[in-house]
C-alpha cells in the first residue's frame, strides 16, 4: 500500500501502510494515526480521530488532567 491525497487542493497527504494484520493510516500534517482491519476501516477511523483531535477543549474541561486510557499509561 502507498499514500494518497486527502485534500488535493491543500496537498494534505495520508500514508497508508500494512503493519502485520492491521492497516495503518497516518495524516502527515497532524501526525494522527489510526488503524483498521482494512484500508477503508483505517481511513474511517483516521477521519474520526482527526475530528476528535480538532475538537476544542471546553473551558470547564481540565486539559492537563491525566488520562485514564491504558494505552497512554507510562508505567
Amino acid at each position: 500500500m502507498g499514500s494518497g491525497v486527502r485534500n488535493p487542493s491543500s496537498g494534505d497527504r495520508v500514508v497508508v501502510a500494512v503493519e502485520g494484520d492491521w492497516v495503518a493510516a497516518t495524516d502527515e500534517e497532524t501526525g494522527v494515526t489510526s488503524r483498521g482491519e482494512t484500508k477503508a476501516e483505517a481511513l474511517e477511523n483516521l477521519a474520526a480521530a482527526l475530528e476528535l483531535s480538532e475538537r476544542p477543549v471546553r473551558e470547564d474541561e481540565d486539559a492537563d488532567e491525566p488520562s485514564d486510557a491504558p494505552w497512554l499509561s507510562r508505567e
